[in-house]
């Protein structure tokens, strides 16, 4: 009977520790945490894969959230707190350019790095976009710039508008992404000062006055719209768009500065069908 035992036991120690080397000797898979984002880049270069993703399929005019990942070629693992900064810039026949962007932070997982760029134009056969991205792992510093395809939106609306104000500033207004409803709907968007081709600053405490109208229905408009206001924390101006019907929209504007005074954009009138300033939807 402990003869028995004995090899019972043994048969189970068996099974166990084949059980156990099996689950060990398994791949391991990482898993993506940008899965449901489309990539619109990878490059290689300094032994590295620099990936690119974002929720639209392309890079687009007006604002391109961007979440970047780098890989070790040689190990085939991405890369945790890197230091990660970037240079949008377009090649005009007779200047040079770059546009609003954000620092590259962090999001969340150590391996995934975040931040948006927004575009005021497409590319086409002799203009384009490029994007340096500079780069410092465990102290060594790395750089690559890759070529960018900024097409405008498949719909051809307005979400981004480059304009000169009164006061001879010029500035860039971009919409926020939005999936418009029948309803009064959460609507921001981001104003930026142009200091120079290569820099432009974020500008507070102004307000964006809104009137949306609906061209083809006699230009009327909407009740319950809430003008633009600059909200500190999310660093846009956030109000609400009141839409009572699908179809084309014209959203009129007017930029107010810090004294209320109108330096971009004219009033909606019967004798004066649309602003100068404005955004457009369809739906």
């Amino acid at each position: 009977m402990k003869t028995i035992k004995l090899v019972i036991a043994a048969i189970i120690f068996s099974i166990g520790f084949s059980s156990c080397t099996k689950d060990d000797d398994s791949p391991i898979v990482e898993e993506n945490p940008l899965a449901d984002y489309k990539m619109v880049s990878s490059l290689k270069a300094n032994a590295h894969t620099i990936e690119v993703y974002s929720e639209q399929e392309q890079y687009t005019i007006g604002y391109n959230e961007l979440f970047i990942r780098i890989k070790d070629d040689a190990s085939d693992s991405y890369i945790s707190n890197a230091e990660i900064s970037w240079t949008p810039l377009m090649h005009m026949s007779q200047m040079k350019h770059s546009c609003p962007k954000s620092a590259i932070v962090e999001d969340g997982d150590e391996s995934v790095y975040k931040g948006f760029v927004i575009f005021q134009m497409p590319g086409n056969d002799d203009e384009y976009w490029d994007l340096t991205l500079d780069y410092t792992i465990d102290g060594v510093a790395y750089s690559v710039t890759q070529l960018l395809d900024v097409k405008a939106p498949a719909d051809n609306k307005r979400r981004v508008t480059v304009f000169t104000g009164s006061d001879d500033v010029r500035y860039v207004l971009a919409m926020m992404p939005l999936t418009p409803e029948v309803a009064i709907n959460d609507f921001s968007a981001m104003l930026f000062k142009m200091e120079n081709m290569m820099t432009f600053s974020l500008t507070e405490n102004y307000e964006v006055a809104l009137d949306p109208r609906m061209p083809s229905m006699g230009n009327h408009s909407s009740p319950n719209n809430v003008n633009l206001v600059y909200d500190a924390e999310s660093k846009m101006y956030m109000g609400k768009l009141s839409l009572t019907m699908t179809g084309y929209w014209k959203i009129n504007m007017k930029l107010l500065n810090e004294s209320n005074e109108v330096i971009k954009g004219e009033d909606v009138t019967d004798e004066n069908t649309e602003s100068s300033l404005f955004f457009e939807l369809e739906f």
